[in-house]
């Protein structure tokens, strides 16, 4: 004999709560009560075989709080006529939140529901869509509505996130709530005052039109005779990326290597100068319009997201050439072979035809399993061979 038993019923409420249908029905006009849970009532051979087992589990549920009960007389030829529990019901939601103890939770999502309902009815949909998420951040809405209000009035206000002044808000509150607050601010605000463009939370600030701290770029003239300050013994050099790409310098030659000791430790090369690299992303470098004019060589980690960021790099500079990225060097120093976590798998369309056999190689797993050299394991003797074959 298998019966719902109150637990089970009580099971059934909890999901309901971790699945946002019950605040969910706050916010939406569909309405869930009154609601018939699933039930399975005891059958004939269950009163003649277990009837005083039915007579308790009967009493149990008809004694459990909050839970409407129907019975249904049965007829039996030895027991007689009986009154057993045929469906069971939640009237309406305060039941439903009194079984699972989220009566307290109820009402913080109704004063969430309320004050947006009387401030931005706009964002309405978005709590019917996570009505758990807006649970959670219940004690924080009131500043996210009032966020929300502020740039209703100030549109693409042009000022730093933390020149916002708005009472009990500040630049840490925002950083921490970017994700959702795109998601409020997207339904708030008008489209012509986004720029649709600028997705993610790191590109917050430049989807509502608040000024962002300077992109930077860090470089070093290889050439001396070429160095911006030549009084100055180092020439490391971080410039933001606009007055980059308004640099244009009398060089023939960039470098882009992905390891900071590799690009402190690159020796001098006529006519050139060497950036530290962007990894996968190459927007700091994507005006400087002169890099067209130059050749250009770049050196990562001989593996599969090396040859990845190669790939991506060409999306820009097709130029681009690969330095110290080939089947030799990594056949050279196979004492320093490590290996790569999470290897890339996906197709690459800019690669060489040589780079590409090696790259097959790398993600097939044909040289060793998850093999990589990274760039700082070469041996520098060997690096500078390189570089004097360049010229």
């Amino acid at each position: 004999m298998k019966l719902t038993t109150v637990a089970e019923l009580d099971a059934q409420v909890q999901r309901l709560w971790d699945q946002g249908d019950l605040l969910r029905s706050v916010v939406t006009t569909e309405a869930l009560f009154p609601l018939r849970l699933r039930f399975k009532a005891p059958t004939a051979s269950d009163l003649t075989e277990r009837f005083d087992e039915v007579r308790i589990w009967s009493a149990q549920l008809r004694a459990a709080a909050c839970y409407r009960v129907e019975m249904q007389n049965v007829r039996h030829r030895v027991q007689g006529t009986n009154s057993v529990p045929s469906q069971v019901w939640l009237d309406g939601i305060n039941d439903a939140v009194t079984v699972i103890n989220k009566g307290e939770d109820l009402m913080r999502f109704g004063a969430v529901v309320n004050a947006t309902a009387a401030r931005h009815e706009a964002l309405i949909p978005w709590l019917a869509q996570s009505p758990l998420r807006a649970l959670a951040l219940a004690n924080e809405w009131t500043r996210l509505l009032d966020i929300v209000d502020w740039l209703q009035v100030h549109p693409r206000p042009g000022v730093y996130i933390r020149q916002m002044d708005v009472p009990g808000v500040h630049s840490k509150f925002i950083e921490a709530h970017r994700g959702v607050l795109t998601e409020l601010l997207d339904l708030a605000l008008s489209a012509g005052v986004i720029e649709a463009t600028a997705v993610g939370v790191s590109q917050f600030a430049t989807r509502y039109g608040f000024r962002d701290k300077p992109q930077r770029v860090r470089f070093r003239m290889l050439d001396p005779t070429r160095a911006l300050f030549p009084r100055l013994v180092e020439r490391d050099v971080t410039l933001d990326a606009d007055s980059f790409a308004r640099l244009d310098p009398p060089i023939s030659t960039v470098f882009i290597t992905e390891n900071e000791v590799n690009f402190l430790a690159l020796p001098d090369v006529p006519d050139s100068l060497v950036i530290f690299g962007a990894g996968y992303g190459f927007d700091l470098i994507a005006n400087a319009t002169w890099l067209s004019r130059c050749r250009v060589l770049y050196w990562g980690d001989i593996d599969t997201h090396g040859f990845a960021i190669l790939d991506q790099l060409r999306a820009s500079l097709p130029h681009a050439e690969s330095l110290l990225m080939d089947r030799e060097t990594l056949l050279a120093f196979p004492a320093q072979w490590g290996r790569e976590e999470n290897p890339a798998r996906r197709e690459l369309s800019k690669l060489t035809e040589q780079e590409q056999s090696l790259y097959d190689d790398l993600r097939n797993n044909a040289i060793a399993n998850n093999l990589r050299l990274e760039q700082e394991r070469i041996g520098f003797r060997h690096v500078q061979a390189a570089l004097n074959a360049l010229r």
